[in-house]
């Protein structure tokens, strides 16, 4: 019992489930890392090069984005490529406003110069999938809008170069990088057009466990405990981990020769649990002669690039994440 409400699950630190619906996503862990779930508010002038702002993407919907926008270079661009970013947190947790992004991606706008986008997903079990699904689809087709000119929001209309959006997502946004990217092949977005898909460390798994889930190291970012919990509360109901939006390359799954996909670079780390299924899914992809690229980063776990403490404090972390920010900036670069 927890202020006379009944708990009936929990995620050792991240997350409480109450009897009544309710969820308290309230830091419980150590204390000297609350800092990297605290939130950044928005800021309108440039703070070491990045401007910051929430946005609500119309009257009638309650979608909300934050923007990460560059102060113009002498060298940029006339228009910078935008980076339509979904977070991770097992469909449960974590917000585009937790310092521990915040620290990520005004880095990675800066390298990268481009302007980031980072959507606000709806979060499990309040909210089970596929509605952070929904919420990235409906972000993207929030920007086609604009490129069109049927919505408008100043950063982006002055800075931002439409034909060029490359998704972007880090463990279970990840999964929701390849969702969107699966639907955009469908679909006219012009004159609107995804360059590019960046799956960093996504969360593809399977019911049955698999070797590196048995044998890496886990961390802080994920432990076999928190992957199994995350996944039983955010997927439909009566779902197992070989569902399509966590297992692409299974049998649920529509075939990947059958999937339009844009070019992949796609990211994983050596010391992933996840990156036995990680690798299943990439060899799937080539098999099935999509254009992927890999970004291998050595020594690290899941998502280390957010742990800001080990980026800050470890030489290994800090010069693979220049590395992963460098690789992305080439892929957009070159695409």
């Amino acid at each position: 019992m927890v202020l006379g409400k009944k708990v009936i699950d929990e995620v050792s630190g991240w997350l409480t489930v109450f009897e009544d619906g309710s969820v308290d996503r309230t830091w419980t862990g150590p204390p000297e890392v609350k800092f990297m779930s605290d939130p950044v508010p928005p800021h309108d002038h440039f703070m070491d090069g990045i401007a910051v702002a929430d946005v609500t993407t119309d009257q009638e919907s309650s979608l909300k984005l934050r923007i990460y926008l560059p102060e113009k270079q002498d060298d940029d661009l006339q228009k910078l490529p935008i980076l339509l970013h979904f977070h991770g947190g097992g469909f449960c947790i974590s917000q585009p406003d937790w310092y521990m992004y915040y620290a990520v991606y005004t880095g990675l706008a800066r390298a990268a110069r481009a302007v980031v986008v980072s959507v606000y997903l709806r979060r499990a079990p309040e909210h089970r999938l596929p509605a952070a699904c929904d919420d990235a689809l409906e972000a993207l087709h929030w920007l086609r809008s604009v490129a069109r000119g049927e919505s408008h929001e100043p950063w982006l209309n002055d800075h931002a170069d439409f034909g060029r959006v490359f998704l972007i997502g880090d463990s279970s946004g990840g999964n929701i990088v390849h969702h969107v990217a699966a639907c955009a092949g469908q679909e006219d977005l012009s004159p609107l057009a995804v360059a590019g898909a960046i799956p960093i460390h996504p969360g593809f798994c399977r019911s049955k466990r698999s070797k590196s889930e048995l044998e890496q190291p886990e961390t802080p970012f994920l432990t076999l405990a928190m992957m199994d919990k995350f996944l039983s509360l955010a997927l439909p109901e009566g779902a197992t981990k070989d569902h399509p939006l966590t297992c692409p390359m299974g049998e649920a799954a529509v075939a990947l020769e059958k999937l339009n996909l844009p070019p992949y670079l796609y990211c994983i780390a050596d010391q992933d649990l996840m990156l036995d299924t990680e690798m299943e899914m990439y060899e799937a992809m080539k098999k099935a002669k999509k254009d992927v690229e890999l970004l291998v980063s050595h020594g690290v776990g899941h998502s280390f690039y957010l742990n800001k403490i080990a980026v800050d404090m470890d030489p290994n972390v800090a010069a693979q994440t220049l590395k992963l920010f460098q690789g992305i900036k080439q892929f957009i670069q070159t695409h």
